[in-house]
């Protein structure tokens, strides 16, 4: 009879904006790097950091502006869209797995499918970005879904049904992604009872009332989690 080994809590650190750091299945995956540009992070000390994989949704400077420092100096393998893991490939980063939506990949965490996030994407010099992605992650029997800048889109509604999801990290700042309301219509399309906030704050047009957003969430039966700058959690 094989050896059944439980499954081992996840950490899951909030660097700011969208960034975070998922400690999982013995290796740190990175999300988003925007750390050094944030002044809501002045305090996180980005040359710490220690990552295995990055993943990247997108190639806007607010989510990969810290990718060449940090995988330079860890070593890291990126994660994403084609076309910004070869800008960042012509940089001297570790790029090979190349994605497109819908993809799958097996990594020694668990495993990533790229899917389709209703945003724009170009890089830091204006160059094409390819598509604007999300990410199902499933790792240490769980799954959750990072939606990235993603608008509310009906696609969500395919996450929902092909997947049952542990909680789903949103956008909820409005004006450049999803707000708070349609955020948590996308909690329940996707089938998420539990929302953790990004991309919101770091900017004045996408500041939020922390009250509010929680209030509203309450309402709708789910439970909202804004991290603080820093802060550590195990899910």
């Amino acid at each position: 009879m094989p050896l059944c080994l439980p499954f081992l809590p996840m950490n899951l650190t909030y660097y700011g904006h969208s960034c975070f750091l998922l400690e999982a299945g013995g290796s740190k995956i990175l999300f988003d790097p925007f750390i050094r540009p944030n002044p809501l992070a002045k305090d996180v000390a980005v040359d710490q950091i220690e990552a295995d994989f990055i993943l990247l949704s997108h190639g806007h400077g607010d989510h990969v502006a810290d990718v060449e420092e940090i995988g330079k100096r860890t070593g890291a393998q990126l994660v994403g869209m084609f076309e910004v893991l070869a800008w960042f490939e012509a940089k001297g980063l570790k790029a090979d797995i190349k994605m497109n939506l819908g993809g799958t990949v097996q990594l020694p965490f668990g495993t990533v499918q790229m899917v389709a996030a209703a945003h724009s994407s170009s890089m830091p010099d204006g160059s094409y970005g390819g598509l604007a992605a999300g990410f199902v992650v499933t790792t240490e029997g769980k799954t959750f879904y990072f939606a990235g800048d993603s608008a509310l889109t009906y696609d969500m509604k395919l996450i929902g049904e092909r997947h049952t999801l542990d909680f789903a990290i949103l956008p909820i700042g409005d004006h450049f992604t999803m707000g708070v309301d349609d955020a948590l219509v996308a909690a329940d399309w996707t089938g998420a009872d539990k929302v953790i906030g990004m991309h919101f704050d770091t900017f004045p047009p996408i500041a939020i009332n922390h009250d509010e957003a929680r209030a509203k969430a309450t309402a709708a039966g789910k439970e909202l989690v804004l991290l603080a700058v820093g802060e550590t959690i195990t899910i």
